[in-house]
């Protein structure tokens, strides 16, 4: 089936199958097959040809953590604005949206321009923006496309008048909506350290009027030295009472139809959604936005650890959704066996991986990897202590779960999406 040509996303299916994506069938590239042409094959993970190491997502974790979020955030009267840095993937982004998701967050405007290269019409951007050329690339794409809606921090008075100066020089006209980013303390990362520092951060805003519009106020809260559900609860407080004070002192632009108050990352978005609840009414409806993004996939060790679900269970909870399949391509010794996989294919900044599953080379029975344990990263090898001689044969599949979602995505361009029976439905297509 042809794609549409005027969709972005679906044109992803053309793509050739070739040396560029890690794992997929070689044969797949020799029958000259698309992306979207081996997705109609539907072969199947372990049988259809696919390479080791190979990255998959699970499809019924996927569509459980998409939905888990979405409800979260309409049950608390939050707006969504998921981090793309965590996937970086289009087809993602459009499913978040389908959930619900008010835009999206980036970090850097790289990722701003990849996600209207796709089409989003909405896009957070959580940092400081004063380069200047990517100042120039905003305003013309607020010029061109009146529909389109842009929002970053400001957190210094020096980068207000950068960006003043920026965005002056282009002779368009536009203007760039900001929040004054309150720092999480410190010690913590970016931010306005202060009450007074924002109000300075606010007054240099409206010194700049013809170029930058006061719209909100902004942080995150993962920051915190020492977070803990009374820290982090201290400083949404904060937070939120400077959006109420910024709004009686008319900080903000009078032509606002909503006034922006957003937080959350992975760790703390249920004491984002108690403390936002409290927020008294402004005089103009208030956007409360949620910017978690880690959930899409989850993980095996960081997020699992940390989620909220782990602190209000009843409000349900996240699957890890990547399995990272491996082969073992030494057997040294009964106690120590190498997998074909390392640091260019595993996330490893927040623990080394976990054994999760093994699948025999020859019968293609799969057990738990009891007695498996990963303790050490090469290159292109994972090291594998096991308790017995038994536990592993050259040739057995070994499937890793692995954590921090941000870095798994970004060493895997094109990622099937695999049923619980093997078969593959789909290809996630990455952009780092």
């Amino acid at each position: 089936m042809a794609s549409d040509p005027s969709d972005p996303v679906q044109e992803l299916a053309d793509e050739p199958v070739d040396h560029r994506f890690k794992g997929l069938p070689p044969d797949a590239q020799a029958a000259g097959l698309t992306v979207g042409g081996l997705a109609a094959e539907r072969r199947n993970l372990y049988t259809g040809g696919f390479t080791t190491p190979v990255l998959t997502l699970d499809a019924g974790a996927l569509e459980h953590n998409l939905a888990a979020l979405g409800a979260y955030s309409a049950r608390h009267g939050l707006a969504f604005a998921p981090h793309g840095k965590t996937c970086m993937a289009p087809q993602l982004f459009r499913r978040q949206l389908e959930h619900g998701a008010w835009g999206i967050t980036a970090a850097v405007p790289h990722q701003a321009r990849v996600y209207r290269a796709f089409g989003i019409q909405r896009v957070f951007l959580a940092n400081e923006l004063v380069d200047a050329a990517a100042l120039r690339w905003v305003a013309a794409e607020l010029a061109a496309d009146p529909a389109f809606r842009f929002v970053c921090y400001v957190d210094s008075v020096r980068g207000v008048e950068l960006m003043d100066r920026a965005l002056g020089a282009t002779g368009l006209g536009v203007r760039v909506d900001v929040v004054v980013e309150l720092g999480a303390g410190e010690g913590a990362r970016t931010g306005a350290r202060s009450d007074d520092d924002c109000r300075a951060v606010a007054d240099a805003v409206a010194r700049a009027g013809d170029t930058l519009r006061l719209v909100g106020i902004a942080g995150y809260e993962a920051e915190v030295p020492g977070a803990d559900p009374e820290a982090v609860r201290a400083y949404l407080r904060r937070l939120t009472g400077l959006a109420v004070e910024f709004d009686k002192a008319g900080r903000f632009s009078p032509a606002l139809e909503e006034i922006v108050v957003s937080a959350g990352g992975s760790a703390w978005f249920d004491a984002v959604a108690d403390v936002f609840a409290e927020l008294p009414e402004l005089s103009r409806p208030t956007l409360r936005l949620l910017r978690s993004g880690a959930y899409v996939s989850h993980d095996h060790g960081w997020y699992t650890r940390l989620t909220p679900f782990n602190r209000v269970p009843e409000e349900g909870g996240l699957r890890p959704a990547f399995r990272l399949w491996t082969q073992v391509v030494s057997r040294p010794s009964p106690t120590q066996a190498f997998v074909n996989a390392g640091k260019r294919d595993i996330a490893y900044d927040l623990g080394l991986p976990e054994a999760e599953l093994v699948r025999g080379a020859l019968d293609g029975a799969e057990r738990p990897a009891t007695g498996i344990r990963v303790t050490k990263l090469s290159d292109q090898h994972a090291w594998l202590e096991t308790d017995a001689a038994e536990d592993l044969d050259v040739g057995d599949w070994v499937a890793l779960g692995m954590s921090h979602p941000c870095t798994i995505f970004e060493k895997w361009p094109l990622i099937p999406v695999v049923e619980a029976d093997g078969t593959v439905t789909d290809y996630v297509r990455t952009f780092f």
